[in-house]
């Protein structure tokens, strides 16, 4: 099956590239700043002395122990860096040293990697790979969304009697389930013989730019009556990240009507992970008013919280990218991971502050107040099935926010199991060990249940 197409057409990602390209030339030429510094005449604990206060100013220095053991640290650093400039030294002085070879090489070195980076994202934006392999046929829009069937590619293993309805972020487009013809967790579905549908919400336009997180549990609860109406025996609904919520709020609406509920990599404790946590708690104010502004959360918005969670992963992995053979299978994937990862969808306004105020900084799901429709959202009430899968290195959802879904979290639903992968967020569904560590255990759990 062809995924390569020639064009000419120029992608934008990764965004929001300024801040990336910030953050390397802010870093790489920190390291020439501060040349001076190793070569001044100053000893090196002057050059790196912590932070002094006065027990009238702290009570005690106790807040400081953190902050001089790093200080520390790095006065070692800098007393071997001296030593090690030293013993290279021919009668020339440490200035001469660090002002010449050594710092013609440092700055030769923080080009090389500025190249290598740009580079591998020039690569990425002119990348001739598109998606343009068979899409899912539309089985029924509903105002900007679609439900997509897979059913063309179960390689004639047929649908059988069980059905799954799945449901991705609100924040990214459905295709990273749908990555690849041999990277689709739902194609991987369809050829086990599960009827497998998944929701594509579509940009939000006119009336739906005002949707609230209710609209759209409304909105999934006629595509599971859709899903219902094809005949299938046993329906089972299953979200993604944010999607899970969506799942959870839907299960417990419609308990009748499904047989089990499948949680991938769904938060639902949002203060489990102090971190995470307080990165959003810091940013709420402003995203706040730039909802109440704009009347959505912008996508660069979003994206700028991602690269918050960690702001060298998009350097890093361009840098890979850049050494990869760029016609390898390999750097195929990459391009259209990286093209789902930038075309995500702005969230409208009312969701954004539901997702924000409520989810982050009251944290609303985990304490039993989150409303959907006037009721509350209360996952021990239901007695379905649930299969929480948690991957244990996911920097996006934290593991332990996803756990609370899971026993023993005493506001997990009674009848869940979890099923924890040594995998990231992405990695689950999508990498070369998807197959056999998630795919082919949901199928079994779907089969079973």
């Amino acid at each position: 099956m062809q995924v390569l197409q020639a064009t000419t057409q120029q992608r934008i990602g990764p965004r929001p590239l300024p801040l990336h390209v910030a953050t390397a030339l802010w870093t790489w030429q920190s390291s020439t700043a501060g040349l001076p510094l190793l070569s001044a005449a100053s000893t090196p604990s002057s050059v790196v002395s912590p932070p002094q206060a006065t027990d009238h100013e702290t009570g005690n220095l106790h807040g400081f122990a953190g902050i001089a053991r790093h200080h520390e640290a790095w006065r070692r650093r800098v007393i071997r860096l001296r030593a090690d400039l030293a013993l290279t030294d021919d009668g020339a002085s440490l200035h001469e040293i660090v002002q010449g070879p050594f710092g013609a090489a440092l700055q030769a070195e923080t080009i090389r990697r500025m190249d290598r980076f740009l580079h591998g994202v020039q690569l990425y934006r002119r990348h001739k790979v598109r998606r343009d392999f068979p899409e899912p046929a539309t089985a029924l829009e509903d105002g900007c969304s679609r439900l997509l069937d897979f059913a063309p590619f179960d390689d004639g293993a047929g649908s059988g009697d069980t059905a799954v309805l799945m449901i991705p972020s609100l924040v990214n487009r459905w295709h990273v389930l749908d990555i690849t013809p041999e990277r689709s967790f739902m194609r991987a579905l369809a050829r086990g013989g599960v009827g497998a549908f998944l929701v594509d919400w579509g940009t939000p336009e006119g009336a739906e730019r005002n949707f609230t997180v209710t609209d759209y549990v409304l909105r999934l609860q006629r595509l599971l009556d859709f899903v219902r109406a094809r005949g299938f025996a046993r329906v089972h609904v299953g979200g993604y990240c944010m999607g899970g919520l969506l799942a959870m709020a839907l299960a417990l609406r419609r308990q009748a009507d499904i047989e089990s509920l499948l949680l991938l990599a769904t938060p639902w404790d949002f203060h489990a992970d102090r971190t995470g946590q307080a990165l959003m708690m810091a940013n709420l104010p402003f995203l706040s008013r730039l909802v109440e502004h704009a009347g959505e959360l912008p996508v660069d918005a979003l994206q700028t919280l991602f690269y918050s969670l960690d702001p060298w992963q998009v350097i890093r992995k361009f840098m890979r990218f850049s050494r990869l053979d760029q016609d390898s299978a390999a750097a195929r994937e990459f391009v259209l991971l990286e093209d789902w990862l930038n075309e995500g969808a702005a969230l409208p306004g009312p969701v954004a502050q539901d997702c924000l105020l409520g989810w982050y900084g009251a944290n609303t799901p985990a304490l039993g107040q989150w409303q959907v429709a006037g009721e509350t959202v209360v996952p021990r009430r239901l007695q379905k099935p649930v299969l929480t899968i948690v991957p244990g290195q996911d920097r996006i959802v934290p593991p332990a926010s996803a756990r609370a879904l899971a026993p023993p979290s005493p506001i997990a639903p009674p009848r869940a199991r979890a099923l924890e992968l040594p995998l990231g967020h992405i990695g689950m569904v999508v990498s070369g060990r998807a197959p056999q560590m998630l795919w082919q255990p949901v199928l079994d759990w779907l089969r079973a249940t």
